[in-house]
């Protein structure tokens, strides 16, 4: 059967559609507070006239980083996963009820660990720092949702399995192999935060263990927090690869490097999170100097991706009459929000990407380890590499599913393009304001210490963050206008999926195996954490009791 002729079913649609609705109202509920930390930032406090509804900035700081960087990111990519399961390998799921199951456990975790953090019992952010010590149903509720993707997990495991079987000596359709590959390393990955949860967090947020032992917990979270960004990335990179060149009006440029990159990014992912630690005086500093290696390391497939997406979009721009060295870009469809959402998204992560070699290197990350510098990368990679690829895919995404045309695609459009004016205003002055020193996690708007040279950028800060705002609010604007749409689309909408330049039968058949892969990542994982767990857990210092400092 082939793409043109497959669709998903009603059930299929809804379940995913539900896993996109969960995703967006945390999105809109988490993104009431960033321009509160903005404006605060710059001098316009508002959280006094929110009280007791929200009683601290810390509070509002934890909601936004929740809702935002894990409740989000979390149900769109198991929603957008499942439909390219289904949709790659053309097959319904093995055993759908698991994959339900797997969903409800995770809207009971998101509950579970939401009502803490609204009474004001849980902020601690979202790394969850201990001696920082949150209500139990917050560890819980978060547990919850890990465990409930995992299961998702296991319906993809299985569906794979029943498609291996029928299909044997075939290729993986690549959009199905990444997504399986992505939820791989979102389980490898997050079974750092397992422990630290199962072992240490739950039990001492019950009173079953009276003391915790910070360097070994923020050890075992650093374990799941660097890789937890490729879990963000890697969705949107399957857009970029196999979607993106689809809607240009091109092909896949090379199905291999694709593979190749997604592997490399399994493998290297997960062992490299002392990079994070280069401060913490626990950890050896030629453990940090490996670690350091790794990261550095990972950055290979990231230029693969580079070289693969970019190749793939002149081809495209060409094909449509692009010319010159730079200007075939101008060729490319600007007027479809979707492309221009993920182009601009492309972007931005560039220098996201490179925001991010600085905190890698050990000597500039002395510099600007715990600075503004920090959020700000972020802000250029997870809040616009991965959320505005994912509103641009949700662009095409919420039509399909829904059956409804697009409202107002031009708005849709503006929304991109002020998503990106307002971060390039914004992230500019957070990198500023960390080289200048300005730590994070911190109200700067009323803070005594604050020199006069960084007025201007604090000031920067909140005009960034209220174009943001205004971004989103069009963007949901946009979803919810389609959502309730009377105008239905003619036919149904076309799923973009990009063949490659060469048929993907000549993929040499190494890149479509998961043994020596899997094993390899995990074998590179006990080596670059195996000794230091080791002595850390060894030598535990269960001596810090918990802290509540709000």
């Amino acid at each position: 059967m082939t793409a043109q002729t497959y669709s998903l079913s009603p059930k299929e649609k809804s379940f995913v559609s539900w896993h996109l609705l969960v995703a967006m109202v945390a999105l809109a509920l988490g993104t009431l507070f960033g321009p509160l930390q903005a404006f605060e930032h710059a001098g316009l406090n508002l959280y006094p006239f929110l009280q007791p509804l929200i009683k601290s900035y810390y509070q509002g700081l934890t909601l936004h980083g929740v809702l935002n960087a894990l409740v989000w990111t979390t149900f769109f990519i198991t929603g957008f996963l499942t439909f390219n399961v289904i949709y790659g390998l053309k097959r319904p799921l093995r055993y759908p009820t698991l994959n339900q199951v797997g969903f409800w456990l995770m809207i009971v975790g998101l509950v579970m660990a939401a009502i803490p953090i609204l009474l004001n019992k849980a902020s601690v952010l979202y790394t969850f720092y201990p001696p920082m010590k949150a209500h139990w149903a917050y560890y819980v509720g978060l547990t919850l949702v890990v465990v409930g993707s995992w299961v998702e997990g296991y319906g993809f495991y299985f569906t794979y399995a029943a498609w291996r079987k029928e299909n044997p000596g075939e290729r993986t359709p690549f959009i199905a192999f990444a997504s399986v590959l992505t939820m791989v390393l979102w389980q490898i990955a997050t079974l750092g935060v397992a422990v630290e949860m199962l072992t240490m967090l739950i039990p001492w947020s019950l009173g079953l263990i009276e003391t915790v032992d910070p360097q070994l917990a923020r050890t075992y979270f650093w374990f799941t927090g660097h890789p937890l960004v490729y879990f963000w990335l890697l969705p949107a990179y399957i857009s970029w690869y196999a979607m993106l060149p689809k809607q240009v009006g091109g092909k896949m440029f090379s199905d291999s490097l694709a593979r190749l990159a997604f592997w490399l990014f399994l493998l290297l992912s997960v062992p490299l999170g002392f990079h994070h630690q280069y401060v913490d005086p626990g950890v050896p500093a030629g453990w940090k100097f490996v670690h350091a290696v790794l990261t550095f390391s990972v950055f290979f497939p990231s230029l693969l991706t580079a070289f693969t997406v970019i190749a793939s979009l002149e081809y495209g721009a060409r094909k449509n009459g692009g010319t010159g060295l730079f200007r075939w870009v101008l060729a490319l469809p600007w007027r479809d929000p979707s492309v221009a959402a993920q182009l601009l998204a492309g972007l931005l992560f560039f220098f996201g990407g490179i925001g991010g070699l600085a905190n890698a290197a050990y000597n500039v990350n002395l510099e600007l380890h715990n600075t503004t510098f920090v959020p700000g990368h972020f802000h250029l990679t997870v809040a616009t590499g991965v959320t505005l690829t994912f509103m641009g895919v949700s662009y095409w995404l919420v039509p399909y599913l829904t059956g409804k045309k697009l409202w107002k695609p031009d708005l849709a459009r503006w929304q991109a393009w002020l998503w990106f004016i307002g971060m390039i205003i914004f992230s500019n002055a957070m990198h500023v304001l960390g080289i200048l020193g300005a730590p994070r996690r911190t109200p700067l708007g009323d803070a005594p210490y604050v020199p006069a040279e960084w007025n201007s950028r604090l000031l920067q800060v909140g005009i960034g963050g209220g174009i943001l705002f205004i971004s989103a609010i069009l963007y949901f604007a946009v979803m919810i206008g389609t959502a309730f749409s009377k105008v239905k689309v003619e036919k149904e909408v076309e799923v973009p999926v990009a063949e490659a330049l060469q048929p993907v039968s000549q993929t040499p058949a190494w890149l479509d195996r998961w043994a020596p892969w899997v094993y390899a990542a995990l074998a590179l994982i006990v080596i670059a954490y195996g000794p230091q767990l080791y002595e850390q857990i060894r030598n535990i210092s269960l001596t810090s009791p918990g802290f509540r400092v709000w």
